[in-house]
């Protein structure tokens, strides 16, 4: 069963998960969706979206960074370089609900 918080935060993230042409991909939205890897939202809109749900939820943002999430990444105008992968951590539709169950930010 899922939560009413639970339920709202879905709501939050659903335009976010993109429209497709003729709806060949569909994305279902779990837990475990990944802000970034799966729903493929760049940083400037994150940057929008995590205001807003600090704001809509009552989140306190402290001790959020979205450079942990979104690193900035080296640029090279050598197109023979190759670049190294940057790791970040997971940044998940969990993270979200969990800490507005919490009311604060809890990934730090």
């Amino acid at each position: 069963m899922v939560s009413n918080i639970e339920q709202q935060i879905y709501d939050f993230i659903r335009p976010y998960a993109g429209t497709y042409l003729f709806n060949i991909r569909k994305v279902i939205l779990t837990h475990e969706t990944d802000l970034d890897t799966d729903l493929s939202i760049d940083e400037y809109e994150v940057e929008e979206l995590m205001k807003e749900y600090f704001t809509k939820f009552n989140v306190d943002p402290a001790g959020f960074d979205i450079k942990v999430y979104y690193p900035d990444i080296p640029f090279s105008w050598n197109p023979f370089k190759k670049t190294i992968p940057v790791q970040v951590p997971d940044f998940t539709i969990g993270m979200l609900i969990e800490s507005a169950k919490a009311g604060c930010w809890l990934y730090k």
